[in-house]
């Protein structure tokens, strides 16, 4: 089965899960906390680009109409499997939430054919899903399905919560199932299973080798994938899921050790360049670090510094007006800029007036 694969994989590799390259220990393996109000619940982490039947890139982009909507299809039928499974493993409620963000704006889940006992998380307000879900005795256990490997893994799709980015807790590069993992591991709440790629299960291998993972694909780039049967990977996600909901307890919630070493490192098409020089920023090739207090403080301490490296992404921009609409796009564009500072020296300008929301908008997760 392969459900066994993360375990194996770690015994061949012989990880240390507590130690940083360097030694010293950089996270707390721990016990989950105990259930206390007799309910079991699962919160279901959704990502896009480790799909059952995927291969293409678009598939997972909103701007693609056509691809995304078979993806959306990919997407519904592995998350009820996984319900199904976590359900048949003890399970008595599962949530679901969104941690793509496709940037459409309703989910990226067919709710007509979502598994009814599934509830959605949905809120009126923006939030974010990593990390202000987290609260003592709400939840059992994390599942994660149709997850990526880190930058830089050659896995499908391949990333760290955005384009170009790579994040390094305590001197340990990071996949996003093990940010979630860090968040929830804060009050004791394992992650017990996850799908993806072979290259996430790789990625997973050392950290997290008590995760239940079914390889859905094999990555041949990161625009590539050769993916498995559809229905014999499902089967498998069910059979994984409930296998993993009746051991969630010998799982391991996992926790940083405290003060975090915080880093972000940029690749193309994102840049930290800007930053060079600048008096008390820590900056080297492409890489901003500084320490945190703790893991909340750390990540959202990236989150701003993800903001300043996509400031690179500008550069495709240009190179593609240019290919587009040549001169005169660029003309336009600096003119506009032009404008705006004129206009702002001079009195003239006001900030945008925000349009009235055409009705109350809810939020399922990451947009």
């Amino acid at each position: 089965m392969r459900h066994l694969t993360l375990a194996f994989i770690w015994l061949l590799v012989g990880a240390c899960t507590a130690q940083a390259p360097g030694g010293t220990t950089s996270r707390i393996l721990e016990e989950p906390t105990q259930d206390t109000d007799g309910i079991t619940r699962v919160l279901v982490y959704h990502d896009m680009e480790g799909l059952t039947g995927q291969s293409d890139p678009k598939t997972f982009r909103f701007t693609h109409s056509d691809l995304y909507a078979v993806g959306r299809t990919y997407l519904t039928g592995d998350v009820n499997a996984v319900v199904a499974g976590l359900f048949e493993g003890g399970a008595d409620e599962v949530h679901i939430v969104d941690g793509h963000g496709s940037g459409n704006p309703e989910p990226d889940l067919l709710l007509e054919d979502l598994d009814p006992r599934a509830e959605l998380v949905s809120r009126d307000a923006v939030f974010d899903a990593y990390v202000d879900l987290i609260e003592p005795g709400l939840y059992d256990a994390v599942a994660v399905v149709g997850m990526h490997a880190k930058t830089g893994s050659g896995g499908f799709a391949s990333h760290t919560f955005t384009l170009g980015i790579d994040i390094l807790f305590n001197d340990m590069p990071v996949t996003e199932t093990e940010i979630v993992g860090y968040s929830w591991g804060r009050v004791g709440v394992p992650v017990i299973f996850a799908s993806g790629d072979d290259r996430l299960a790789l990625d997973l291998a050392g950290p997290m080798p008590w995760v239940e993972f079914v390889t859905v694909k094999t990555a041949t780039s990161a625009s590539t994938a050769d993916p498995r049967p559809v229905d014999e990977a499902r089967v498998e996600l069910t059979a994984t899921a409930r296998h993993a909901m009746e051991n969630y307890r010998s799982a391991s919630s996992m926790r940083l050790e405290e003060p975090v070493q915080a880093v972000l490192h940029a690749v193309p098409p994102a840049d930290l360049s800007m930053l060079d020089g600048v008096p008390g920023i820590k900056y080297r090739d492409q890489r901003v670090s500084f320490q945190a207090s703790n893991f909340r403080e750390a990540y959202d301490g990236l989150i701003e510094l993800v903001t300043v490296a996509r400031g690179g992404y500008s550069v495709v921009l240009s190179e593609v007006a240019r290919r587009m609409s040549g001169e005169g796009l660029d003309l336009a564009y600096s003119d506009a800029l032009f404008d705006r500072w004129l206009d702002f020296e001079s009195g003239r300008w006001l900030p945008p007036e925000l349009s009235p929301p055409s009705g109350q908008r809810t939020y399922h997760g990451f947009r």
